[in-house]
């Protein structure tokens, strides 16, 4: 896991307007952001996902993917579009937004049916959350959906897609919105000291996570 943060040491997010530094910066940042507001050791899992949460971006720092396919907002596909996306103007370039049933408000799901049913636009919060599935990470599941949905701002921002929720995504959901103080307003110009920090949080990685991953 800390050898796949030191490769996004040189990937700078372009559709994230608040910070010019590296992908592995912004994640030091947030994760002490997290540990300043919850010190306690029974937070350690929220210490780690703030540290990780972006890491699915490897996806272009490694596998070279363009950034419009790995970063930006996350939305459920199948079902009619909120004009909350971002740039949801372009969806009628999409051949589905003429589908009648698409343009229905549950489209090809019933209602509540939960959003591990809902199939979403893929990108690099989809990607760390197989991740740590599939290399059975034992990160509690707030920490998957914080992983999973904190870049479906339609969702925990806007309050969009409550009608495809069931009562654990409702649970889960103040989660996920306290996460997005971390994630969005710890972009300090300071830079972290990781020299300082890479033993504490290396000793998390041990715990949540095997030694080597399946990426």
């Amino acid at each position: 896991v800390w050898e796949a943060l030191e490769l996004l040491d040189t990937y700078v997010d372009d559709s994230d307007p608040d910070t010019n530094l590296s992908q592995l910066m912004h994640s030091l940042q947030t994760a002490e952001a997290v540990r300043k507001k919850y010190p306690g050791e029974e937070y350690d899992w929220y210490h780690l996902t703030g540290l990780i949460h972006d890491m699915g971006k490897f996806l272009g720092a490694v596998y070279g993917e363009k950034q419009w396919c790995v970063v930006g907002d996350t939305f459920p596909v199948g079902c009619k579009h909120s004009p909350k996306i971002e740039f949801s103007e372009f969806f009628s370039l999409n051949p589905d937004f003429h589908d009648e049933k698409m343009k229905m408000e549950l489209g090809v799901y019933d209602k509540n049916c939960g959003l591990k049913n809902v199939h979403m636009s893929y990108g690099h919060d989809e990607y760390l959350y197989q991740v740590c599935i599939q290399n059975k990470s034992t990160l509690p599941k707030q920490a998957l959906y914080i992983i999973r949905y904190h870049s479906f701002y339609p969702w925990h921002k806007e309050g969009q897609y409550m009608h495809l929720c069931d009562d654990e995504d409702v649970r889960m959901l103040k989660w996920v919105k306290d996460f997005n103080q971390f994630d969005l307003y710890s972009k300090a110009a300071e830079i972290p000291n990781k020299k300082e920090l890479i033993k504490y949080y290396k000793g998390l990685i041990d715990k949540y996570f095997p030694k080597v991953l399946t990426w």
